[in-house]
């Protein structure tokens, strides 16, 4: 009973696995299958769309406009193809799972959840950030539909540094209010 209550992550997963380990394979397949679909699905587009004369247009021809097509076609027939199809999968699977649990192996993996430790995530975030104030900077000049190879690349990399020095002024600057005002009403008198 001792070792049902820790709750470590080194030793919870493992034991759990050991338990339930023709889910976890059916999980394994799962997720391969998945990993497979979507690589499918992706080279399936390369060739076949129209956004990029289907696989031969070079890179100097591409815009920033045909980028946001094709990301945003790639992601809504991933999501049709593969997410939507692997989303139902994995919600019955988990289901099905769950039901066949004893309760108490429910009180076990409920207890796991609220003492797991949640950090944040955000790594990301900069780069997807970036990238759209890139993109409306360079709508805003007039060059959105522009191909890469009208312009030598300094212009594109120059142009990113100013997009750059825009989100510094545009959120700079009202953060550096508000921490110099939070510096002087709550931080300096404790």
């Amino acid at each position: 009973m001792e070792e049902k209550c820790n709750y470590s992550g080194g030793e919870f997963w493992p034991r759990k696995i050991k338990e339930h380990w023709k889910a976890f394979t059916v999980f394994i397949i799962g997720c391969v299958v998945t990993i497979v679909g979507a690589l499918m699905v992706l080279f399936w587009f390369i060739e076949t769309s129209p956004i990029g004369a289907m696989g031969t247009a070079t890179i100097g021809e591409w815009t920033l406009a045909w980028i946001w097509e094709f990301f945003i076609f790639l992601i809504l027939w991933e999501l049709l193809i593969v997410g939507i199809p692997v989303a139902v999968a994995f919600g019955v699977g988990w289901y099905l799972f769950w039901n066949r649990l004893s309760a108490e192996e429910k009180a076990e993996f409920k207890g796991r959840d609220k003492n797991k430790h949640r950090g944040t995530s955000a790594g990301g975030c900069f780069g997807f950030v970036m990238f759209i104030a890139y993109s409306i900077y360079i709508y805003i000049k007039g060059d959105f539909f522009t191909p890469f190879g009208d312009y030598p690349y300094t212009y594109w990399v120059y142009s990113w540094f100013l997009a750059l020095a825009w989100l510094l002024v545009i959120f700079g600057i009202p953060a550096a209010i508000i921490l110099t005002i939070v510096y002087f009403k709550v931080w300096r008198k404790k």
